[in-house]
Parts: structure tokens; sequence; C-alpha cells
């Protein structure tokens, strides 16, 4: 007796509770927010299990295809196959199966990155008698590509999208607290928000966060200026499963709110506290205490920081999750601090001093300790730095990518010359790809020919004020000066990128072969000296350019 066939499961039935997707990363329309650098923390929802709400209706198939009979879960993972928005429409056309199981992946994440595209979303969401129930499916929002064309009416018709997870707004410069504010009301699924850049917020839409939002976990709002402690607190107090804070620029930031965020939120995984001036050592050294997973502090330009917010860690413990300190600009971090900082946090990736004006090689040779685990440092503007101190460093720290010593003027050419003895040097700088030398005012020719040869993978070499490359002839190498530059800065500007720097390098290979035969015409018994083999571990690893040394934004 031939078995019956079995009866197709059509999307409108209780699914199975044990599969779940995700949508896949189109690389045509990425978000752009910070949290998507980071692994996706949140248990996104694209599955068969979203589907309870959809109600399709059809009829009953008098003969089912085999491809018909496939289950959701099985169907929902081919369709997240396909690359482009434009295919998943097409599929959607075959049939209502077919269509209720790609409607999710296609709208998870709709592209608004024109307006025309924003205006048919917007309507598709707004309109009241269409098949699905489109508001619902929306779990990533990212206006930020339209900037300030985004205004507080412009998100109306998104008001009534309740399950987001990731909202972005960065740069809509004309919203206000009432558009960002009725986006979050009664949205409990939201995890992270992005508002970076929105000068007119500010607490209220905060207040909003905190009653709405209890699985918040990123929370962006750099350059919202007017953004107080206040609201942090509240925040602080009813977000606990934050991971990610970026209070970059929030300049009424204090030790309470950064130490409420300490006590509240054990999961904290990276705090930004650039140009917060008013925050001090004692809620420093809290965070690194109280958050035992705290993997990257940035605390650049917070001036009121001092040796103490180091020192006074407790000597019993280690923060091996510790990976990325930065302490630009925080003059009064000195060598002992550096000491301390080594010790409690020894697997430390990046670390990045820069203009830390009164470190020393006392504090060059405490980070030799970091060893294998160092693959990023900056010391530029540390001018009480040595060759002695940079030799042993390299020579500690085999596995640094990156390291920026602009501004290092006591450096010279022993560096270059005595790196190049070392046995491992070619493997350390084989990697390099970025170097920033500039005002390295003692580096000459014959120092920098090595390090552009034994680096193939270099892409960018910055040497802005360095006399020996403002020659005519090497500048023809260099890109062009942003036009905002003064007449001044053009003159002593020299940074090669990309071809510059291939061009650059055959120029000086080509040079000393021109002299030596120039050489051998009048006196075949004269050699040259010539330094192939020698090598530098100059190298540069931050953010801060050539330019940002010479005072104008930077053009990296």
């Amino acid at each position: 007796m031939p078995r019956p066939r079995p009866s197709a499961r059509q999307s409108s039935e209780a699914p199975s509770e044990t599969s779940s997707s995700t949508s896949p990363e189109r690389a045509a329309d990425d978000d752009t927010d910070f949290f998507m650098a980071q692994a996706n923390d949140s248990q996104s929802s694209i599955g068969v299990a979203n589907f309870r709400e959809v109600h399709v209706q059809s009829s009953r198939a008098v003969s089912i295809p085999p491809i018909g009979r496939l289950p959701p879960e099985i169907l929902i993972a081919i369709f997240s196959k396909l690359a482009l928005p434009k295919d998943m429409l097409a599929c959607m056309q075959v049939c209502r199966n077919w269509a209720a199981n790609c409607v999710g992946i296609l709208w998870h994440r709709p592209s608004c990155n024109n307006w025309e595209n924003l205006k048919s979303v917007a309507s598709s969401v707004g309109e009241p008698d269409s098949l699905f129930t489109y508001a619902d499916l929306i779990k990533r929002l990212n206006l930020s590509a339209l900037m300030a064309d985004v205004s507080d009416g412009t998100v109306v018709p998104f008001a009534q999208c309740k399950r987001i997870e990731r909202l972005t707004l960065t740069n809509c410069s004309k919203l206000t607290d009432k558009g960002v504010s009725d986006l979050v009301d009664g949205n409990r699924h939201l995890q992270a928000l992005d508002v970076s850049d929105l000068q007119y917020l500010t607490d209220h839409t905060l207040y909003a966060v905190s009653r709405n939002c209890p699985r918040l976990q990123g929370l962006n709002i750099t350059g919202c200026a007017k953004v107080t402690d206040d609201s942090l607190l509240v925040v602080s107090q009813n977000c606990r499963q934050i991971k990610r804070v970026k209070l970059n620029g929030v300049v009424h930031v204090t030790d309470r709110s950064i130490m409420s965020f300490a006590e509240n939120c054990p999961a904290i995984l990276e705090i930004d506290l650039h140009d917060c001036k008013l925050v001090t050592s004692p809620s420093v050294t809290s965070l690194i205490t109280t958050l035992r997973h705290l993997r990257e502090l940035r605390l650049a330009h917070c001036i009121e920081i001092d040796d103490s917010a180091f020192l006074n860690l407790p000597e019993h413990l280690t923060f091996d999750s510790l990976r990325i300190l930065d302490l630009t600009a925080c003059e009064n971090v000195k060598d002992d601090a550096v000491e301390r900082i080594v010790n409690a946090a020894p697997r430390l990736r990046n670390l990045v001093l820069a203009k830390c004006r009164f470190i020393t090689d006392r504090a060059v040779l405490a980070i030799c300790k970091l060893g294998k685990n160092l693959h990023y440092v900056h010391l530029g503007h540390c001018s009480n730095i040595s060759d002695a101190a940079v030799i042993q460093l390299i020579k500690s720290c085999n596995r640094i990518r990156y390291i920026d010593l602009a501004c290092c003027n006591r450096l010279t050419d022993q560096s270059v010359q005595q790196l190049a003895s070392l046995p491992k040097l070619r493997r350390i700088v084989s990697n390099l790809e970025r170097v920033h030398l500039s005002y390295c005012v003692s580096l000459s020719m014959e120092g920098i020919r090595p390090l552009i040869n034994n680096c193939p993978r270099l892409t960018h070499l910055s040497l802005t004020g360095v006399q020996s490359f403002l020659d005519q002839g090497l500048t023809a190498f260099c890109r062009e000066a942003p036009p905002e530059f003064t007449q001044q800065q053009r003159d002593v500007f020299c940074v090669f990128s990309g071809d510059g720097v291939t061009r650059l390098r055959d120029h000086l290979n080509q040079k000393p072969q021109r002299h030596q035969e120039e050489a051998t015409m009048y006196d075949d018994d004269e050699e040259l000296d010539e330094d192939e083999g020698q090598m530098t571990g100059l190298m540069h690893a931050t953010g801060i350019s050539d330019d940002d040394y010479i005072n104008v934004p930077a053009h990296d």
C-alpha cells in the first residue's frame, strides 16, 4: 500500500520552537552604527517563530511540488542566502508560502539609504490593509545615511514599529527629543540605540529610554552635549544589561553617573569618555576595579585624570579582560601610572599614550613587559623617549603591527640602524601598514629606506616636517595637502599613501644605484655604503594624524 503523501507545512501554522535564524549581513545594505562592528549580542528573531501573527489565506493545493513541502525553517535558510533585496522580492511574488517565509528577512532591516527608499518603506508601514504587518517585522532601522534630511516628521510613520532592536540615527541633526522618544516609547525590544551628534537631544529622551528599554545593551550618545548626569544615572539603574556605552563629548558627565554605571551594570565591556573633562581619577579606578569584563576604556582628553587612577587599583587584582586603554592627552599620567597599568592589565593589546608628554623611557621599558600581547602603541608627542627605549620596545613586543612615534624629536636613525640587527625584525615589520614619523626631525633618507623596503604591506607613510623629505624630487610622490591648509602648512606637508609609497620606494632604490654607477666611472675601487639590510620599528597606530599635529582637522 503506498505511503500517503505528507501534508505541506504552511507558514501560518504553529512553528517548531527548536529553530530560528538571523538575517544575513548584506553588503549592499550594511548598517553603519558602531554596534554593528561588534559581535551580535541580540537574539534577533527572524525565523519561523516570527510568523505566529502572520495570517495568510491560502486554498488547499491539489499538487504540491517538492520544494513546497520543505519546512519553513529550511526555506528561510535558503532565502537568507540571497544577497540582493530585489531577488528576495522576486521570491515573495512566487506564492504566498514563499512570501510568508521571505518577508521577515526582507523587512528585518529595510533599506533607507536614500529618500525614495525611505518614502516607500514608510508608506508600506503605514498601509492599513497590507497582507503583512510590516511594522512588527522591522528589527533594525538605520536612517543615518539621510542625516540632516531627517526630522521629527520623517520618523512619525515608524512610531508604530515597536519591535525594533537596533535604532541608528547618527547625524540626523534635525531630530529632537520628540522624534526620538516617539520611536522609543513602548518599544521593549530595543537593544542598541545610536543617537550620536544629535545636538538638540536632552535628558528627556534618556528618561524615555530608561522607562521603556530594559534590554538595552548599547548606548551611543556621542556629541549630545545637553545630556546630564541626572538622566544617565536613571539609565544606569534601569538598563542593567548595558554592555557598551559611548559618552564622548557629553561634557556634563561627572563621576556620579560613571560610578553608577560601574555599580549597576556589571556586563559593561566598553565605555568611551573622550573629552569628558569632569571625570576624575576615582571613577576610573571604580570602573576598572568593579567591571570585571571590561575590555575597552577610552579616556582621551580627560584632563583631570592623574596617576592615582591607576596607583589606587587593588594590588591583589589583575584585570585580564582589559585590551584597549586610551589615555590621549592625559598629561597628568606619568611613568608610575604606566608601570602600574602594565602590571594590572598584562594582556593589554592597544595602549595609547599620545601627548602624555611627561612619560619617559621608564614608561616605555614598562610597556615592554606586555611582550607579544601588544599590537598597537601610540607614543606620539612623547618627546622625552629615546632611541634606546624604542629599540627595546620593538625587541620585546615582537607582534607590534602599528606604532606612532610622531613628534618624538629625540629619535634618530640609530633606531633604524640598531633594529636592523634584531633576529626577528623581518617578522615584526612585515605586517606594518601605517607609519607616522612626522616631525621626527633627526631622521634621514638612509634611515627610511630600509623601512619601506622591508614593509611590503605599507600603505601610508607620514613624514610631515622631516626636512630630508621635503625635496621636490620626493614630494612629487606625496599626496596633495588638504585644501584648507595654509601655505605654511603646505610647505611642510609630506604624506605618502597607496601608490605614492610604491613610487617612493622605487625612487629611493634607484637613486643609490645611479650613485654607484657614477662612482664606478671614476674609481672602480670606490664603493658606496648601502644599508639595504636595515629596518625600523617606527610605526603608527591611531586615529591622530599628521594634520592633528599642526592643529588642523584630521585628513588621514
